[in-house]
């Protein structure tokens, strides 16, 4: 096996485009590293390029431009079928005449593997996806979490050195789909294979992704851990994207090192840190509706605190969710754990409320 590309990256994209022409630039000058084992996400929404993309790694469609590096091998001109790549579709595509065996075991029996190699492979495939005592059954007397397992067991036999997930679990009802991205992590995980998926569920992807690039007209607006990309959003689509996210436009009053002073329409915000900026400049604040506390009372200071009246809420269980008005007329969402089966306070409908927040709870946007 050849060495890995120089730095580290097992898969190299450097400064890939595709133009379909007519002014259809699907993927526009993407550059991403990805490490050995890792499951990295392309997410966004529909026509920001991120199939394209994948496509691209798997030799559906030619770069106009730019490389792709696998391993150490430049994948230019190398059919799908000759690239170490399996590619897991989102309908599964199962043959719906051959048994899960059959299924699993079809693309090793292609490639003129020996009977014994593709049965012990086969074997160990349906051992790892927990579906031995199916062997014998069609794809049609499978649930759809089944099915997925299958392809997925499919989609390993031949031991890819990538493979590409193309909404894996978009065929799945919402409660399924939760339990089974663990478990397809795992499974994944377990095998050590370096996956690429693309999604446009950012739940999906902050549940399975070790890393995930935020993909919006064909570029690459942000590439990092969940939490980063959760926590600290580079720019107004990545925060608005990812998540729930309150947006205050302001204007920068104090710029020190340490801190800043924001001013917004319905109050003053204190940040615990400094910004590449200066005085007077137009800026957003993002801040998540679970990093603001709810009290009846108002708390000390004149920072990061706003009186509202509660224009709606929602009772979800595990937590709820208040819509609150400011005096300049903005909605603002706040979520409340319910961490005690009834509040102390209970909010209501044309409520007044204290909303307020730690200074290092927001972050604040140049772009």
């Amino acid at each position: 096996m050849s060495s890995t590309v120089d730095g580290g990256a097992y898969l190299r994209i450097e400064d890939v485009v595709k133009d379909f022409g007519g002014g259809a630039v699907a993927v526009n000058h993407v550059s991403i590293d990805i490490q050995k084992g890792e499951i990295f996400a392309l997410l966004g929404s529909s026509g920001c390029g991120k199939t394209t993309l994948l496509r691209m790694l798997a030799g559906f469609e030619t770069p106009s431009s730019g490389r792709i590096v696998l391993n150490g091998q430049d994948l230019a001109g190398l059919p799908p079928y000759l690239r170490p790549i399996n590619m897991m579709f989102q309908s599964y595509a199962l043959f719906p005449h051959l048994t899960v065996w059959d299924n699993i075991a079809f693309g090793l029996k292609r490639d003129g593997c020996p009977k014994d190699e593709v049965a012990a492979r086969v074997e160990a495939m349906l051992k790892l996806v927990q579906l031995g005592k199916f062997a014998k059954r069609k794809p049609h007397q499978l649930s759809g979490g089944q099915q997925q397992r299958v392809a997925l067991a499919r989609s390993l036999a031949k031991k890819p050195q990538l493979l590409l997930l193309d909404e894996p679990l978009g065929a799945l009802d919402k409660k399924l789909r939760e339990e089974t991205q663990i478990e397809l992590v795992n499974i994944i995980e377990d095998v050590g294979v370096t996956c690429v998926m693309v999604t446009h569920d950012q739940e999906e992807a902050m549940t399975m992704a070790t890393r995930i690039a935020v993909m919006s007209e064909g570029r690459i607006l942000q590439v990092g851990a969940p939490s980063d990309i959760y926590e600290t959003p580079a720019t107004r689509f990545v925060a608005d994207f990812i998540g729930n996210v309150n947006m205050m436009e302001g204007t920068l009053a104090v710029d020190e090192p340490d801190h800043v002073v924001i001013d917004c329409p319905d109050c003053r915000h204190y940040v615990g840190h400094g910004i590449t900026g200066s005085a007077g400049m137009a800026v957003s604040v993002a801040l998540r509706p679970e990093k603001i506390r709810l009290t009846c009372d108002k708390p000390e200071g004149e920072f990061n605190q706003v009186l509202a009246k509660v224009r709606d809420l929602a009772y979800f269980g595990a937590y709820t969710i208040y819509h609150l008005l400011l005096p300049s007329g903005q909605v603002i969402k706040v979520s409340e754990s319910n961490l005690e089966r009834h509040r102390a306070d209970p909010l209501t409908w044309d409520d007044p409320v204290w909303a307020s927040w730690s200074p290092t709870s927001q972050v604040v946007l140049t772009q």
